[in-house]
């Protein structure tokens, strides 16, 4: 197989994104738990703590990143988004109140993405050009409805090291951008821990899982992929957590063969390629 064109002669890529859930990521379908003061603060330490943590980071080593942000969370915290805008990252959909688009009607998933929009363009001034679904949870029909808004990319799915044009159906030349993520690659399994809520009340030590997302960046380099961590602020912005993603991010800079960009530029690169649409079809289900 020949290897993926990375530019200016680099071996594979590396991204540094970071979910802004807040509240939305637990509020969606269970309302109530909005009268859990504790649980609720919880969340709000990602905007109020996290962030600004996280951006003094990013500026340290010089990295520019993409944050996914729900519409709930730019009319909830609409300074710290505009903080991530002025930092000159990149500000990418995800959801309104982190619906999950599996669980929602065609018009459900319609009004979540629009009012998504509708929030960002008020909030921050921008129109996205990528997407994330809430929970990693794309629905067959997503692709259509994000290519019928103008949306470059999205970075869901996980069958792939490398980003490819995903037809936004089987069959269609109009295809998306999809960068790839998975798991191993997602601070809540290290550390989300929210009693009757999430998590199995197990939470690692930043350490174990900074050698986690090591060794998967060391791999995919090997094999000319693209490394996309997922964090949240709520989450590695706590401050040990934080640490060693600083030290992760020195890891991964010091590899020059390694270009460190923000998904809207892996994005614009994999466009210019040319790369003929790849179609994913739904399995045929047993009955």
């Amino acid at each position: 197989m020949d290897r993926f064109r990375w530019p200016d002669g680099k071996t594979a890529a590396a991204a540094f994104t970071f979910d802004v859930d807040a509240e939305s990521a637990i509020l969606w379908g269970n309302e109530s738990v909005g009268a859990r003061m504790s649980v609720m603060s919880h969340q709000a330490y990602g905007p109020l703590v996290g962030i600004p943590r996280i951006l003094d980071l990013l500026e340290q080593h010089q990295v520019p990143s993409t944050f996914f942000v729900p519409g709930h969370t730019a009319d909830r915290y609409p300074e710290a988004v505009r903080s991530i805008v002025a930092a000159g990252h990149e500000i990418a959909h995800h959801g309104y109140l982190h619906e999950q688009p599996t669980a929602l009607t065609l018009e459900q998933e319609i009004d979540a993405l629009d009012r998504g929009l509708a929030a960002l363009a008020d909030v921050a001034g921008v129109r996205p050009v990528g997407y994330r679904a809430p929970m990693w949870d794309l629905s067959w029909r997503t692709p259509a409805l994000l290519a019928e808004r103008d949306f470059l990319y999205d970075s869901s799915l996980m069958d792939a090291d490398q980003p490819y044009e995903l037809a936004i159906t089987p069959g269609a030349q109009e295809s998306l951008v999809e960068i790839p993520i998975q798991w191993a690659l997602d601070d809540w399994e290290q550390y989300c821990f929210l009693p009757d809520i999430s998590g199995s009340g197990l939470i690692e030590t930043p350490r174990k899982a900074r050698e986690l997302w090591q060794s998967e960046f060391d791999a995919l380099r090997k094999v000319g992929g693209c490394w996309v961590l997922t964090n949240h602020p709520f989450l590695t912005g706590r401050p040990s957590r934080a640490a060693e993603l600083g030290e992760l991010m020195r890891y991964v800079l010091d590899h020059d063969d390694v270009w460190v960009s923000s998904l809207g530029a892996v994005a614009e690169h994999v466009r210019s390629l040319n790369l003929s649409p790849r179609s994913i079809t739904p399995p045929d289900v047993p009955r």
